[in-house]
């Protein structure tokens, strides 16, 4: 009599077919991986990967090596991934020198349009002025000396004795002396001094009183540009008050622009305003007061505008 068997041992056999593999896929030989590409990487180790990247630009100042290494990280824009980490890193209670090292690689790398949205202007202060924001002074002194000395001397002395006594004697004498002296002399000296000067800081360009009433809260925006007008991401802005500090980096809105950041101010607080590096203190800052076409006042907004000398 023939057992008949129906299909849930083939369904059985198949079930315990597929734990088996995965058992040995994952317990008993699972894969590693090696010396894998830095974009396959977890996001915790791309950030790591990236300040170990601005740590060593800092070191060397090698901005095309700099370059090639983060391109293996497959972001879209370098520069805007270095400044919103430097912004994690001040947020999450990261050191402040590798917030600011990966900012100035950003501020470096930084290159797009600039794009300032339109709004109300009431009041506008201080003129744009231009100068060039990178000295580089090669000296190169090369001094070759040669010298060729050559000295050949050929002495031929004939003597010739007769001794009447003894009959006729002759005695030639010939001393050949021949000197050859070269003496090159070869002394270069070449001096390679470049010697690169720091970007002066950040100036103001623009202090304009914002009146937007569709601003929900009033604001302090600041707009950071280079000296061609372009925005510079992950530049590092510094507020202080009575009693207090906070910083803010540009780079983080790059919908509105890439050297662009806004800070929500509180009210009865008087700031002072100051971009990293150096820059120039900019006091008196309060939220100013607006008034609509009904005499209706509400809080207003400050725009201020950076740029290279």
């Amino acid at each position: 009599m023939r057992e008949e068997r129906g299909s849930w041992y083939l369904l059985t056999g198949l079930v315990i077919g597929i734990v088996l593999g995965l058992l040995y896929a994952w317990v008993v030989s699972p894969i590693e991986y090696v010396d894998t590409s830095p974009n396959t990487l977890r996001s915790d180790y791309q950030d790591t990967y990236r300040l170990n990247i601005a740590l060593a630009y800092q070191a060397t100042g090698d901005l095309a090596r700099a370059q090639a290494r983060l391109n293996l990280l497959g972001d879209e824009d370098s520069a805007l991934a270095l400044a919103q980490q430097a912004q994690r890193t001040r947020a999450r209670g990261g050191t402040p020198e590798d917030a600011q090292v990966l900012a100035d690689l950003a501020s470096v790398l930084g290159q797009a349009p600039v794009l300032i949205p339109t709004s109300t202007t009431i009041k506008e202060t201080q003129p744009p002025s231009e100068t060039p924001t990178l000295t580089l002074s090669p000296t190169q002194t090369e001094t070759p000396t040669l010298e060729f000395t050559p000295t050949a001397t050929d002495t031929i002395t004939p003597t010739a004795t007769i001794t009447p006594t003894l009959g006729p004697t002759s005695t030639v004498t010939r001393t050949p002396r021949a000197t050859n002296t070269p003496e090159p002399t070869r002394t270069p000296l070449p001096t390679l001094t470049p010697t690169a000067t720091l970007a002066p800081p950040f100036v103001l360009d623009k202090q304009v009183q914002v009146c937007n009433p569709n601003l929900t809260e009033p604001q302090i925006q600041v707009f950071i540009n280079n000296a061609a007008g372009q925005g510079v991401p992950g530049v590092e802005v510094i507020l202080t008050w009575a009693g207090g500090q906070e910083s803010f980096f540009t780079g983080l809105k790059p919908e509105v622009d890439l050297g662009y950041a806004d800070y929500v101010m509180r009210p009865e607080i008087v700031y002072t305003l100051q971009v990293s590096g150096g820059g120039q203190l900019i006091p008196d800052l309060s939220i100013p007061e607006c008034e609509d076409t009904a005499g209706q006042r509400y809080a207003g907004s400050w725009r201020l505008i950076f740029k290279h000398p």
